[in-house]
This record gives C-alpha cells, structure tokens and sequence, in this order.
C-alpha cells in the first residue's frame, strides 16, 4: 500500500510535545473504580463495563492543535449497546470536542464509528461509517488531526472525514480552547445500537476494550492558539481514499439531512 504522505506536521517555535506515550506518565483514571486497568509498564490500558458501572480516563496534559494517534481494539463478540468514546474536550459550558465513538453491535454485524465535532457547546455535526475490517480481531490505530484550518478524522491513516474551518461564514471553529484526550466505555443501549431496540446482553459482561500505542504531536501551551500548527493539504492519494470511505461506508451525513434541516442546510455544508 502507497505509504502516507497527505499530513506533514511542520513545527513552529513553541511549546511542543511529540511522545509515544505510557499511560502511567499520561493519563489518569478517573471512574469505574477497577474497571480501567493499566498493564505491561504502562503501554496497555484496558476499559471494562458490567452491570454495574463502565470506566474511563484522561490525559494529565491539555493540547491545542495537534495529532493524537491510539491503536484500540474494541469490544469482540456481543457488544449491543455499548459504547466506546474516544475523544478530545475541554471544560465547560461552552466547550469544544472533538469526538470518536464506536457503536457496539451483535455478533457478526460491523461496528459503526461515529464522529461529531463540537464548537462552544454546540454540537450535531454526525457523520457515521461502517468499518471496512473486524475491529475486534486486532488493534487498529484512530487519529485526530487538529490544526487552525481543518480537523481530520484517520483511521489506519486513512482519513474518513475533514470538518475545515468555515469561520468565514459565521461557522465557528475550534481553535482557542485546549483539550484533554479522554476515553469510557458505557452503556448507550437507549440508542446506540439499531436507535436502541437492541438492549445490551449483561450475560456477555464484563466487556472489555483495550488501548496501546498512544502518541502525540502537540502543543500543550495556550500562548500559541492561532495557527501555531500547520499541516499540509490532503494530496491527491489521500483525497482518494477519503472518497473511497465516504462513498462505500459513510451510512450518514448530517450535511445532507434536509429532514433534520428543513429550514435549510448548516452553513458549513453550503
């Protein structure tokens, strides 16, 4: 396969942090008691979710701009209602996030990834594909590449989607709130699977996703929150592949839902 060559992350005289993280340094676990488990010296992390309670963590460190890359490897067999959140936010209000979430499903049926940007608290910007691979069977890595411009979405380093910055037309972007990199494991079965009519099997419980090869390029300063990152345009290969997996395995686009905008489409999407 043609190797990746659509982002190249030019650094520009601050505050910067690039690591191929240990979650002991990284990340703090902040619920489901012993649900959420750190292995190996720090580069395996599990989440779990039983009847009871899911689990979750976030990163020590906030960023502003940047690309965070973590290899997953989600629920296997029977994962109904489940959901696997994997995403950046800030605090507040009125914050920013920018979102991966992964749809449990039953056996045999493909994962959905679900995506959604945030800007000052305001969200609904789904977009929705299938997996072109099982999920499960091995660790695959999930990206977010976030600079002044654009935001990109990757899976395997194939980008599944671009929210660019349309301030130009009152769209508001987020560019001046730092994040933290957070991640749970919970149970949506009121919508997650099929709109909720398939519940979750809590005789397939505890389930279980797991967590390896966390790595950033980024800044973690507040000083530099205007164009401090600069990333290259999509080239040509890339662009392919975007529409690849926008016209084979996108099963929904906000943009294009006259149904949930009659009174006409975001300006984004314009």
């Amino acid at each position: 396969m043609k190797s990746f060559t659509g982002f190249l992350v030019v650094l520009s005289s601050f505050v910067m942090v690039a690591t191929a993280g240990n979650f002991y340094q990284d990340f703090d676990l902040t619920w489901g008691d012993k649900r959420a488990k750190i292995f190996n010296g720090g580069q395996l992390l599990s989440l779990s979710l039983d009847r009871v309670s899911g689990s979750g963590f976030k990163s020590k460190r906030e960023y502003l701009f940047g690309r965070i890359d973590m290899q997953l490897k989600l629920v296997a067999g029977n994962s109904a209602g489940t959901v696997t959140a994997y995403y950046l936010s800030s605090e507040g209000p009125t914050h920013d996030e920018i979102d991966f979430e992964f749809l449990g499903n039953t056996t045999g049926d493909p994962y959905i990834v679900h995506t959604n940007v945030f800007t000052q608290g305001k969200g609904n910007r789904e977009q929705q594909f299938y997996l072109w691979f099982d999920p499960t069977k091995n660790f695959h890595t999930y990206s977010i590449l976030w600079d002044s411009r654009q935001i990109v979405f990757l899976v395997d380093n194939t980008p599944i989607r671009v929210f660019a910055n349309a301030e130009r037309k009152g769209v508001p972007f987020p560019k001046n709130q730092p994040m933290r990199i957070h991640s749970s494991l919970w149970n949506a079965d009121d919508w997650a699977t099929r709109g909720g009519l398939v519940k979750t099997d809590w005789s397939k419980s505890p389930f279980t996703a797991y967590y390896r090869n966390f790595n950033v390029q980024g800044s973690t300063s507040s000083r530099y929150m205007n164009g401090a990152w600069k990333s290259q345009q999509l080239d040509a290969y890339s662009r392919r592949r975007l529409r690849w997996v926008q016209k084979n395995f996108m099963i929904y686009n906000y943009c294009t839902d006259l149904k949930r905008f009659p009174q006409g489409l975001p300006a984004e999407c314009r």
